[in-house]
């Protein structure tokens, strides 16, 4: 740990620790939470999901909608990169294809916020051993 020599590197210190709490947190009670997940696979970054995620998180938090921000690998819709995954607490997940800011700014207003579902929503094209 770095020694403390300033008042700047004091507040510097209490966001790094508050930002580890409220993660913890919201890890604890995270079914009823917003998630997102963002595939950040090699395809996923080469197609710019790094910049979607941080604009999920710098937005969300600007807005102050409590939300768990995560990245995952290959979802595999290689085509469709930036892909993200959204569930809402209570509904199946959606997984969206193509995200980009301004697409996740769309997805933030009508479906995060508002529940109507927005274009760019990759079907389920699969179904399980039992069916």
């Amino acid at each position: 740990m770095n020694k403390i020599k300033s008042l700047a590197d004091l507040k510097k210190l209490q966001t790094e620790v508050q930002s580890k709490i409220k993660l913890r947190e919201k890890g604890d009670h995270s079914e009823n939470l917003i998630q997102i997940k963002v595939s950040m696979a090699t395809c996923g970054i080469a197609s710019g999901a790094k910049e979607t995620m941080t604009y999920f998180i710098e937005e969300l938090d600007h807005q102050g909608i409590d939300a768990i921000i995560t990245q995952t690998g290959c979802m595999g819709y290689c085509y469709a990169e930036p892909t993200i995954e959204l569930t809402i607490p209570g509904q199946q997940p959606v997984v969206y294809g193509f995200v980009t800011k301004a697409k996740a700014q769309e997805i933030i207003e009508k479906h995060v916020k508002l529940n109507e579902m927005v274009d760019g929503i990759i079907p389920v094209n699969y179904s399980s051993i039992d069916n």
